[in-house]
């Protein structure tokens, strides 16, 4: 039988292990909403430089390939 001081310990850890999850769970959250952001929110300014465009969509596709893979 377990000591009551084993099961604090137990709970404590059970509690912490699902307050990490949970914060995993919202960063995820949150990088997926600023990426949905980003697609439905035009440019301010126009781009004309073709270099800083593609150095755009190459972050804006590494960023939805690093939301969509799971932990």
């Amino acid at each position: 039988m377990l000591s009551e001081d084993q099961v604090v310990k137990t709970l404590e850890r059970a509690a912490a292990a699902q307050r990490e999850d949970f914060r995993d769970y919202v960063a995820h959250l949150q990088l997926h909403m600023s990426l949905q952001a980003r697609n439905l929110v035009p440019p301010l300014t126009q781009q004309l430089d073709t270099r800083s465009q593609l150095l755009h969509e190459t972050q804006a596709s590494f960023e939805k390939h690093i939301s969509r893979q799971r932990y």
